[in-house]
């Protein structure tokens, strides 16, 4: 998920690259010593020791559940973490809070960037210090994390597409994209594009670059429909952002009809959160793509413990339903699953939106 206001900032440039240590695929391994792995174990390579959690925001009710989640979860996963920080959507603000936990004293760090570039600097300060990263929702550019967990979201971009253009025939669809400047923003915008112009040539995409900002998807989206009135299809790529401004907008102009009936506009947003789900049950829009706030919260604490314990893992099949993958960058990002949410399953309840109260 993403976050609002990014604003890039130049940063500095760790030396080297991320070492990964041979051991047995799909399994976690245990390495000989955090040197020989690359790996920075804290806490006396026993897994204990404080660790800070870095936020993006928590204007988005995503983010807002995540952060429910993690002292649950790191209960669960047996990592004493700290109180959460908010960096509340600055990227210069979150290389300052990584800073801040570093000099607490932290042992590991549980960080969800806003920005993909500007994280390499907060990396840098961890890795000088021997503090062992999990990166969370979004893959850094460059710097070194024991881990990302991320769901694919090349694949949210191909969902949000592929539903569109299985339930219009041709027309005008619009992407309300995120920031850019997160990999999160590319991967959702670039795969939309690219799988409308194989798959479905009789779709025109026009787009809207708002940042993760619902004021700027609000009124780009307000421009776009008066110029373009006969628009047919919305993809969100953030509910927690998007959600209230779009419909807000769509009523405002009497464009918001439930599904099933004439003029209804199919929208598909990202997220899972239990506003999209009432939303769908509304017949307001029709699908989401489920980001798992509880997943991402577990398995950053099941990550962070096991780089303080100076353990690592290969590419391949995890035993929990998702893939590791090694990155064009060389970093490894567990990829876990993301299902498609519409009117057929909305109320199934494995799915997180439906346990938050």
């Amino acid at each position: 998920m993403p976050g609002s206001t990014v604003r890039k900032r130049n940063s500095s440039r760790i030396v080297g690259a991320v070492a990964l240590a041979a051991g047995a695929s799909l399994v976690l391994a245990a390495c000989g010593s955090t040197k020989d792995t690359g790996a920075s174990g804290g806490g006396g390579g026993d897994g204990s020791g404080k660790v800070g959690v870095v936020l993006p925001l928590l204007t988005s009710p995503f983010w807002q559940s995540y952060n429910d989640y993690v002292p649950r979860m790191a209960k669960s996963e047996g990592v004493d973490a700290m109180k959460t920080v908010n960096s509340n959507s600055d990227p210069s603000q979150q290389i300052t809070d990584i800073n801040n936990q570093l000099n607490q004293g932290v042992e590991g760090l549980v960080v969800a960037p806003l920005d993909s570039a500007a994280i390499e600097a907060g990396l840098d300060q961890a890795e000088r210090k021997g503090v062992p990263v999990v990166a969370v929702d979004v893959a850094p550019d460059k710097g070194k994390v024991a881990m990302v967990v991320r769901a694919n979201n090349v694949a949210y971009g191909e969902k949000a597409c592929q539903y569109l253009g299985e339930h219009i025939t041709s027309g005008k669809v619009v992407q309300i994209m995120g920031d850019l400047a997160s990999v999160n923003g590319r991967d959702r915008s670039e795969a939309f594009r690219a799988c409308v112009k194989k798959n479905f040539p009789k779709l025109k995409v026009l787009e809207i670059p708002a940042k993760w900002e619902s004021d700027t998807a609000a009124s780009k989206l307000d421009t776009l429909l008066n110029a373009n009135p006969d628009i047919k299809g919305i993809y969100m790529q953030a509910g927690g952002v998007y959600l209230a401004p779009t419909l807000q907008t769509l009523k405002s102009k009497g464009m918001l009809k439930k599904a099933g009936q004439p003029g209804h506009i199919t929208i598909v947003s990202n997220d899972g959160i239990p506003q999209e789900f009432d939303a769908i049950r509304k017949g307001e829009i029709d699908a989401t793509v489920s980001q798992p706030a509880d997943a991402y919260a577990k398995y950053g604490m099941y990550y962070i413990k096991a780089a303080m314990q100076g353990k690592s893992f290969e590419p391949g099949p995890t035993d929990h339903d998702s893939t590791i993958v090694k990155l064009p960058s060389g970093i490894l990002e567990d990829q876990l699953p993301a299902p498609l949410v519409t009117k057929d399953n909305v109320d199934d309840p494995k799915l997180w939106g439906n346990a938050v109260k």
